[in-house]
């Protein structure tokens, strides 16, 4: 008979009695790892005790009924009146006699932050996590749970970008025989903004119920790191074992003359009206997702970028097809063109002037110049955690800083600033920390979106950096109207990219820029990290009519790009007519 228990302890609740002793890797194998009181039961049962004793026994020696996932040490049976001795509660460690407050402090309840709280204290260690109080802006003194991504980043941008695409959705039906005769559609901005912030409200409470679920203490205030193991909030110190650097991104905006009449993207997301016309500097991903937003929405879009082409970072062919597809619905792009000033003529007026002699006129200035990383006030000088020439803090693959009981992930390393990247981070530590399962996060094959109109989703490698790590590179693609447009008179058109290795035939990159590209390319993406071949996908049968079916039909390369033809003289253009 089996010690059977009927609270929910964390990990199974019927523990075999023929199951072999676990192995400990930090202790060997002469000792027993217990997860939950029904193992403990199940174990004492073993030894003798009686089923109702075992579990009586079992939860009184753990502090309470509730789970309790850490890992109990105890020797190895020998003779089957061996005794365990008593559980201790779950409570912070002690190192060289002194006793800790938390095994881990966290600054920053964003994504990654609030992640690696979790599992450290369901893999038992006594966690906090302090955060800055909740506003939809970010400042010296405002953040809230749920961080950048949740409260003024992803999330209600993209409500804000499915919010406007309703007017591009009016339009469009118009090609399939819908009329207004009631008159035009109209937009309540403010309704919006006042449903966004409703939404945000109800995210940042239920991350706060996760922490307060997963037995993470949750502390108001700012952090500062006073030592590497001291953490004071707002003049309360803490001892801690471990330290976690959580804090996320800022805003940067060039100091310029005028900058004080510029919003960012923080101000652009609580607009309670459309810009009648709007200037936005910068040429990444924020900027054009709200030229987008702004332009769906009724907004005169102007867009200026200092380089010659959007989104570093990205493939060439995709960035030039996309400045392409924003100008065909008449967003005006200024490339090499850096503002130097801005002048406020009167209540809704503001005059833009640029290196170049031009100067622009309109409502509102919008900068979306980038992020940096926010290490404003964290102490780190006086801990010693060293930063590069960016401010990024300096990790190694494990995410540990120059000093080893402080950790960071997210966008405060200035490694990959995706919110699903910071949530892998953020696990891979909480397992490498307290898990003794050292885990590297993996920032190969990661995909990614830009919520533009039309989207990208891209996985992989850009042309560039294929034909640098492979050489060898056949190159497929494709631009077509999609099937609505052809009956809605909608100008945009979809663009799919796959790159191959042509010594393996493996997959090493696929873009796309066209509607759903996003979630189209997430499929794609566990194909591509598993190693798929073209050949492979040559194979699989396409879902008609559909614009993702493109990537499981195009046999022709568009170009094949040789390293040794290449070092020999024969140019890309030959090699792409040779293709043909």
């Amino acid at each position: 008979m089996e010690a059977v228990c009927s609270t929910p302890c964390v990990g199974q609740l019927h523990f075999a009695l023929s199951r072999p002793l676990t192995k400990s890797p930090t202790f060997g194998p002469s000792v027993l790892i217990l997860r939950n009181p029904c193992q403990l039961a199940a174990r004492q049962q073993s030894w003798g005790a009686s089923p109702k004793a075992a579990l009586s026994s079992a939860h009184s020696s753990f502090s309470s009924p509730l789970p309790v996932p850490f890992q109990f040490v105890a020797p190895a049976r020998k003779t089957r009146s061996a005794k365990l001795p008593a559980l201790p509660a779950v409570r912070a460690s002690t190192e060289d006699g002194q006793q800790f407050d938390y095994d881990l402090f966290t600054i920053g309840a964003g994504s990654g932050g609030v992640r690696a709280s979790r599992f450290a204290s369901q893999y038992g260690a006594k966690v906090a996590v302090c955060e800055l109080p909740f506003s939809t802006k970010a400042s010296d003194d405002k953040g809230g749970v749920g961080g950048t991504c949740v409260l003024r980043g992803c999330v209600p941008k993209k409500l804000l970008v499915y919010g406007s695409h309703f007017a591009d959705y009016f339009e469009d039906s118009r090609g399939f025989g819908w009329s207004f005769p009631g008159g035009e559609p109209e937009v309540d901005w403010s309704h919006l903004i006042e449903k966004k912030n409703k939404e945000l409200d109800r995210l940042n409470n239920a991350y706060k119920t996760t922490l307060k679920n997963a037995k993470v203490d949750l502390i108001e205030g700012k952090g500062t790191i006073v030592d590497r193991h001291t953490v004071d909030v707002d003049g309360k110190r803490f001892k801690v074992k471990n330290i976690l650097i959580a804090t996320g991104g800022r805003i940067f905006v060039p100091p310029i003359p005028g900058a004080e009449h510029v919003i960012t993207s923080d101000d652009a997301l609580d607009l309670t009206s459309v810009p009648s016309k709007i200037a936005i500097v910068g040429g990444g991903y924020i900027a054009l997702e709200f030229a987008g937003i702004f332009n769906s929405a009724g907004a005169e879009v102007d867009i200026f970028v200092r380089g010659d082409k959007l989104l570093r970072g990205f493939d060439d062919e995709v960035r030039e097809f996309l400045a392409e597809q924003l100008q065909a619905q008449g967003i005006r792009i200024h490339f090499g063109a850096k503002p130097v000033e801005i002048e406020k003529r009167d209540e809704d007026q503001l005059t833009l002037k640029t290196e170049q002699g031009d100067t622009w006129q309109g409502s509102h200035v919008m900068f979306a110049t980038g992020r940096r990383p926010n290490i404003k006030g964290l102490g780190l000088e006086e801990a010693g955690v060293d930063v590069d020439d960016k401010t990024a803090i300096k990790v190694d693959e494990y995410s540990r800083t120059s000093v080893d009981n402080i950790w960071a992930v997210g966008d405060v390393t200035d490694r990959i600033n995706l919110t699903p990247v910071a949530l892998m981070e953020g696990m891979a530590f909480a397992k490498t920390a307290f898990q003794d399962e050292p885990t590297k996060p993996d920032h190969t094959n990661v995909p990614s979106a830009v919520f533009t109109n039309p989207p990208i989703g891209t996985v992989g490698l850009t042309e560039a950096e294929a034909v640098e790590q492979y050489g060898d590179v056949d190159v497929f693609t494709s631009t077509f109207r999609p099937m609505k447009s052809t009956i809605s008179g909608n100008p945009v058109r979809t663009f799919v990219k796959i790159l191959v290795d042509a010594a393996t035939d493996k997959v090493i990159g696929l873009h796309m820029c066209g509607e759903d590209g996003p979630e189209i390319m997430q499929g794609f993406a566990v194909a591509v990290r598993m190693g798929v071949t073209k050949k492979q996908m040559d194979s699989t049968v396409g879902i008609h009519p559909t614009s993702a079916e493109e990537l499981v039909t195009m046999r022709t390369p568009t170009r094949q790009i040789r390293k040794e033809e290449a070092q020999n003289g024969k140019g890309e253009k030959e090699m792409a007519a040779a293709a043909t």
